[in-house]
Parts: structure tokens; C-alpha cells; sequence
């Protein structure tokens, strides 16, 4: 066998173990073999494609393993720190700010690409549109992942940029942009390229910046879709088999969790990727004092809740990932069910500001994954619970989303908690959630919130409990 049908081979099992790999993360008691498929088939495509090029290098396979060598050492070096040293709650933004480097990568390969055959005359016609269209895709995705990361680690803030006309300057840049396509297709010359460049990174950027703090968990899942197919456009540029299936995976992929999450968020699909087009808030929701007022209660009081429970729902959201809340939690789930108490977990489709974060979170302290149900599963029986515990979430327990149409998250389906006997709200204010808007919960008559550290009042749950 030659070297070349052994990395072909090499690949397509490697493609076999990427969709053995998103078949397995579909469920949460297969997800950790499918991180190890997923690892397994990375690692055979790696070895693959480092022997095929040193084999085929032009300077010298030792030179070519050097500095290929190089520059893996420097980015595991570089991701195992950032692996080891991030949060849980920081992941949101890590994975929005991993796109932008498949973007650029994307960036670089066209223009090296072209600089490499269109100057000699080899880049044909089809593999000029090809480079086109990956700088453009990739240059779109670096930008608009890196003001998703600023929004998503509160560097910028998470409101939308409502600049005037901005749909129209939108679709003048996507105008601008295939025409000076069609100027460097037809020229084979760097400079239309590198204006397409500017052209996509501007758009990119003002795209994501047009969309608010409440969409954003949409937007990174439709990134992560842009990053598939950036890569898909690379592995076009690269003549790399590999590179396209896996692009085209993560690509198609992205664009359908981004679709049903814009479902469960009754948001359309058209509107978020255009940058929030024919949503524009009708105004907020009103502040807490055109409410009414609250009621606060102690870890005690709460612990008295729950011993004449029969059922309690927990509904965490990204304050219990702020607070490292998920171990005690956990230790409560446990202790319950001693008493008797019949205990479920609700998660809102976007909770914690990305896709299965909350789930996760849960994984790790290790609750059951039985207990643990989506939105539609739970809300028809939050009628029937004793207990709603509310940890750390905001915006996707807000009843303004169902009450007031002219609220900006009006029509996104939530957990609808306040039909529950009593709701407890773990917050450490008053203050709005990530979406800018004050939550009605907090005023009705059988919600009581306990302010603090939802770590520190869990534990003094638990002490009041066994007390």
C-alpha cells in the first residue's frame, strides 16, 4: 500500500469516527465516547496529514517536520493553559473566541493559496472562486466571533448596536463584497482579495454587534456553524478530503442546532444570522419598581419549604456556574431524596449562555442524568411541584416573555416556574439578567428570593436541613 492510499484510508476512518462522535453527543449518557471518538479520529487525521506532507515536502521532510512540530507544540502549549486555567463560566466565550481562529486560519489559507498559484497562473477559475469564497466566509466568522467573545465576557456590552439603516448597510457590504468577488475572479489580483478581506471582516463584526445579549447563545451556535464551513472552504483551497467531510459536519450541524434553538426561543432563523433583522425591542419590560414589592426569606425558611415538599424542580442558569453552586447543589438533590422528596432538574434550552451548558455543569457533579429534563418535558408539570428552586437564572424563567408582547424577549418560550406553589429565587440582587429586562417573577405573590451566593445559601440549606 502507498503512502498516499494509507492517509486516504487513514482518513475516511477518521470520518467515520467525527460522525460516530456527534452520534454519541446527542445523548448525555454517550457523550463521553463520543469526546473519545471524536479525540481518536483528530488524532489519526493528524498523524495522516503530517506524514503526507513531510513526505511530499518541497525544502526537506526535516525541515517540514520541524517546523510542523513547531507549531503544534506551540498551540498545545497554548491550549492546554487556557483548558486548565478557564471556568466553567467562561466557556461560553472560549468556544465563541475558538471559531475566530478556524476564521482566520480560513483567511490565510486563501490568501496563501493564491499568492502561491495565482501569481504563477496555476489558480484556474474554479479554485478563485473557491478562495473567495473561503476568505470571505472565514473573515466573517474571525470577526464576528471575536465581538461574540467581547459580548459574552462582558468586554462590550451584550445590547445591540442599532446603527441607522443598518440592515440596508448590511446588504450594501454583502453587495460590495460579491462584486469585488467577481472583480478578483475575473482579475486573478491580491488587491480585490484583500478588499473582499476588509469588506467581510466589517461585516462580520457589525453583524454580531446588531444582535442582543438574549440571542446571543443563537449566535455562537451559528459560528460554530460558520466555522464548519470556513474549514470546508479550506479543505476545497487544500485539495484536503478530511477537511471538507469534517467541515461540512460541523457546518450542517451548527446550522441545525442554531435552527432549533431559534425555534425554542420563537425567534427566526433569518432574523438572528441578518443581525437581528425585524426584531428591534419595543421597549423594556419595566424596572422593579412599577412592579411591586418583593419578599425575602432565609436558608431556614427555604429549608422548611422543602421538608413539607413532595416534588421540587430545580431551574439552574448561568449564576449557579458564576457561583460554583452545581457540588452543593448536587449534596441538596441528594440529601431530598433522603427525605422522600421527589426531585427534578428543568433546563431552559440556552441556560448559561450556551448549548448544554447547564447539563454540563450538572454532569460534573454528578447528578443523575434521569432527573435531569428539557423545557418541554417539565412545564406541564410545574402546575403539580410543591418547590421551585431558581438558581441563578433570569431571563429564561421571565413570565414578560409570555405577558407583555412589548417586552424585548416577548415570545421566547421559558419555564414557566410561577405556576409552582412556591418559587425560590437564589440571586445576589435585584438587578436584570443577561437580556437588559426586569423579571415579574420576583414580585408575584408566591415567589420569595433569597439574596447571596448561591453556593453559601445552598450550604446553609443543607445545615439547616440536617439541623
Amino acid at each position: 500500500m502507498t503512502l498516499t492510499s494509507a492517509v486516504d484510508a487513514a482518513y475516511l476512518v477518521a470520518a467515520l469516527l467525527f460522525l460516530g462522535a456527534l452520534a454519541g453527543l446527542s445523548r448525555h449518557e454517550s457523550a463521553r465516547r463520543g469526546n473519545l471518538l471524536g479525540i481518536t479520529g483528530m488524532t489519526l487525521a493528524l498523524v495522516a496529514t503530517v506524514a503526507l506532507a513531510v513526505s511530499t515536502a518541497q525544502r526537506g521532510a526535516l525541515t517540514t517536520l520541524l517546523l510542523i512540530a513547531a507549531a503544534m507544540s506551540l498551540g498545545a502549549v497554548i491550549g492546554t493553559w487556557r483548558a486548565r486555567r478557564v471556568e466553567m463560566t467562561g466557556m461560553p466565550e472560549l468556544v465563541a473566541i475558538l471559531h475566530s481562529f478556524v476564521g482566520v486560519a480560513a483567511v490565510l489559507v486563501g490568501v496563501n493559496t493564491f499568492l502561491g498559484e495565482g501569481y504563477a497562473g496555476a489558480a484556474g477559475v474554479s479554485q478563485r472562486i473557491e478562495i473567495a469564497a473561503g476568505v470571505f466566509i472565514g473573515a466573517v466568522t474571525f470577526t464576528g466571533s471575536v465581538v461574540a467573545w467581547a459580548k459574552l465576557s462582558a468586554r462590550m456590552k451584550s445590547s445591540p448596536l442599532m446603527l441607522p439603516r443598518r440592515h440596508l448597510l448590511n446588504l450594501l457590504v454583502v453587495l460590495a463584497s460579491l462584486a469585488v468577488s467577481v472583480w478578483f475572479v475575473v482579475a486573478s489580483s491580491l488587491l480585490p482579495l484583500l478588499l473582499l478581506t476588509a469588506l467581510a471582516l466589517l461585516l462580520g463584526a457589525h453583524l454580531v454587534a446588531s444582535i442582543g445579549g438574549g440571542d446571543m447563545p443563537v449566535v455562537v451556535s451559528m459560528l460554530n456553524s460558520y466555522s464548519g464551513w470556513a474549514a470546508a472552504a479550506a479543505g476545497f483551497m487544500l485539495g484536503n478530503d478530511l477537511l471538507i467531510i469534517t467541515g461540512a459536519l460541523v457546518g450542517s450541524s451548527g446550522a441545525i442546532l442554531s435552527y432549533i434553538m431559534c425555534k425554542a426561543m420563537n425567534r427566526s432563523f433569518v432574523s438572528v444570522i441578518a443581525g437581528g433583522f425585524g426584531a428591534d425591542p419595543v421597549g423594556p419590560a419595566g424596572d422593579g419598581e412599577d412592579q411591586g414589592t418583593h419578599r425575602e426569606v432565609s436558608a431556614e425558611g427555604v429549608a422548611e419549604l422543602l421538608r413539607r415538599a413532595r416534588s421540587v424542580v430545580i431551574t439552574p442558569g448561568y449564576g449557579m456556574a458564576v457561583a460554583h453552586a452545581q457540588h452543593p447543589v448536587a449534596r441538596l438533590v441528594e440529601r431530598l431524596g433522603e427525605l422522600g422528596v421527589d426531585v427534578r432538574f428543568g433546563i431552559h434550552p440556552v441556560a448559561g449562555r450556551l448549548p448544554g451548558h447547564m447539563n454540563v455543569l450538572l454532569a460534573e457533579a454528578r447528578v443523575p442524568y434521569d432527573i435531569v429534563l428539557g423545557m418541554d418535558e417539565i412545564n406541564d408539570d410545574l402546575a403539580s411541584t410543591d418547590v421551585v428552586l431558581v438558581i441563578g437564572a433570569n431571563d429564561t424563567v421571565n413570565p414578560a416573555a409570555i405577558e407583555q408582547p412589548g417586552s424585548p424577549i416577548a415570545g421566547m418560550p421559558v419555564l414557566e416556574v410561577w405556576n409552582a406553589s412556591d418559587v425560590v429565587v437564589f440571586k445576589r440582587s435585584m438587578a436584570t439578567g443577561y437580556a437588559g429586562v426586569q423579571n415579574p417573577l420576583f414580585f408575584r405573590d408566591n415567589t420569595q428570593m433569597i439574596f447571596g451566593d448561591a453556593k453559601d445559601k445552598v450550604e446553609e440549606i443543607l445545615t439547616a436541613l440536617a439541623g
